[in-house]
């Protein structure tokens, strides 16, 4: 085994100090709520891309998808990225001009415009609670995971890396710019991070065949585990989840997530908004590559430590670059996951932060709060949330959940099939009437709880001596979004609106889009569909 050495420590609290100094500097004028919460809305594509993607890959990816690449899914997993790029597409070219035109600083907002206060309620309130105890809280604790599988029998700055103390490097080092800086901090800080995550992917990559004997070696070897289409009972990715119920978690993600899409709220025009979204969406097509095939990696090379009494395969990136990587390699490449994390953790946070202050703080407990109240209380509600999220992370490793990734997107089920209904209904149908807002996001969670009480992955009816099959999360997804779209269609069909709502729409900014949009994006497109031929 490859120890970690001093230079390795070195190289990785040297590129914090960089990115944090740096990131601090780009956003030391932050003075409204404008500056603080979306970057004085100045930002351009390849800040957007790098800063989307960067939000997005984090050990949710690192530990829980590369987990179960080396789990039961395999390959398959990988759809969860091939398929974000053509959603990603869709919202670039269809759905952000809509949102930008309008000059929102919050998703929920814009439910308020189009359907009723109480729809921009329940909205916030149920996005804040999913980040900071769910979100913010997996972050934590996967990002913790990982250090401490890391440092196992080993020590860094003299200290041994508990779960506990793992959580807590994780959270000062994201707390440190964003608290301060708000978006623009985040981002710059992610123009860093999202590069040095990719080059330390491939240079992982490269170091994993090479251990593994070379590409054809690792195909030969893994050819059952190389398959983006499984059978319709898999119970973790059934191709019957892929062509209905993957659709539901993704568009919700990539269009009305707040704290991956706050970046492109916050862009200079409408223009540069899509091409920040297309260039993630390209990079979209290289994560399963850096993250999927070292989790197979993982299985070949050390299927005993991942079998192991009280393991589990999210540990398979982290022995991966523990095992693998030779020193000083190490250091960046643990940087560079290191930062995936922070990252993350620091849009979510971010992101929370700016929903409780819009809409909750500045709408209900102090209406005339000054430019300077709204950015403190966004900083204060930071911390508060991040306080939080480290009092949970240590409880996540129960074996219970299922994996860290299983976790994650099963509670996403409670509110995503409605708020992406709601959105749908307000952005296609016009006269969908205004208490369809409210009615979606009531719905979602009493329709998404009753299907996992009866059809979750130990059903109900087995407990009283019924036979039934389990319906896998993806699927349960999809079965709510369908009965909401349902509801809200009788809704329209009975009491349709008289004429259609009038949106805001902002001053003085550019919406003109460009032809190279659409054609970069569908030649996206036309990438994903060869690999799912290739990889059949």
């Amino acid at each position: 085994m490859i120890a970690f050495h001093w230079y390795d420590a070195v190289i990785f609290v040297l590129f914090f100090i960089v990115v944090v100094l740096y990131s601090l500097y780009k956003s030391r004028k932050e003075r409204t709520e404008e500056e603080y919460f979306l970057a004085g809305r100045g930002l351009t594509w390849p800040l957007i891309g790098l800063s989307m993607i960067a939000a997005n890959i984090s050990t949710e990816q690192f530990v829980g998808m590369s987990g179960q690449g080396a789990g039961a899914a395999g390959l398959a997993i990988a759809s969860y990225e091939w398929m974000a790029a053509i959603t990603m597409v869709i919202v670039a070219i269809y759905f952000l001009p809509k949102f930008l035109r309008t000059g929102i600083y919050t998703f929920p907002e814009f439910l308020e415009y189009r359907y009723s206060p109480k729809a921009r309620d329940l909205m916030a309130m149920y996005t804040v609670v999913i980040y900071v105890f769910v979100l913010v809280s997996s972050v934590l604790y996967s990002g913790g995971l990982t250090i401490k599988t890391l440092f196992s029998g080993s020590k860094f700055l003299g200290m041994e890396m508990t779960l506990t103390r793992s959580v807590w490097l994780v959270a000062i080092v994201a707390a440190i710019y964003t608290l301060w800086g708000g978006l623009k901090a985040v981002a710059w800080a992610d123009l860093f991070l999202g590069s040095s995550l990719i080059i330390g992917g491939v240079i992982t990559l490269i170091f994993g065949f090479t251990k593994v004997g070379g590409v054809s070696s690792f195909f030969h070897a893994n050819a059952d585990k190389l398959h983006m289409i499984l059978p319709a009972d898999h119970p973790v990715l059934p191709w019957t989840a892929l062509v209905i119920g993957l659709w539901i978690p993704n568009f919700y993600y990539w269009s009305v997530n707040q704290f991956i899409t706050q970046r492109t709220l916050a862009a200079k025009s409408v223009k540069e908004g899509q091409m920040g979204v297309i260039f993630a969406s390209s990079l979209k097509l290289l994560t399963p590559f850096i993250i999927v095939f070292p989790g197979i990696m993982a299985w070949q090379l050390f299927r005993e430590q991942l079998t192991a009494p009280g393991s589990t395969t999210d540990a398979a990136y982290p022995l991966i670059i523990k095992n693998i990587i030779p020193g000083g390699f190490k250091g960046y490449i643990f940087a560079a996951i290191s930062g995936a994390v922070i990252s993350s953790l620091a849009s979510m946070l971010n992101s929370a932060s700016t929903i409780f202050t819009m809409d909750i703080f500045k709408r209900y407990i102090k209406r005339d709060s000054s430019h300077m109240t709204l950015v403190w209380t966004g900083r204060i509600s930071t911390a508060i949330f991040l306080l939080i999220g480290c009092i949970i992370a240590p409880l996540l490793g129960s074996p219970g959940l299922h994996g860290i990734f299983t976790y994650i997107q099963e509670f996403q089920g409670f509110i995503s099939p409605g708020i992406l209904a709601a959105f749908v209904f307000a952005l296609l149908v016009k006269k969908a009437p205004r208490s369809c807002g409210v009615a979606a996001l009531v719905l979602n969670p009493l329709i998404y709880g009753l299907l996992l009480i009866f059809f979750g992955t130990i059903p109900y009816f087995e407990k009283i001596g019924l036979t039934v099959y389990p319906i896998a999360f993806l699927n349960r997804m999809a079965i709510t979004f369908v009965l909401i779209i349902i509801v809200m269609a009788i809704m329209t069909l009975l009491k349709p609106l008289d004429k259609p709502v009038d949106l805001p729409v902002r001053k003085n900014f550019d919406t003109s889009s460009s032809p190279l949009v659409k054609m970069l994006g569908f030649g996206v497109i036309g990438i994903v569909i060869l690999l799912y031929i290739i990889f059949w």
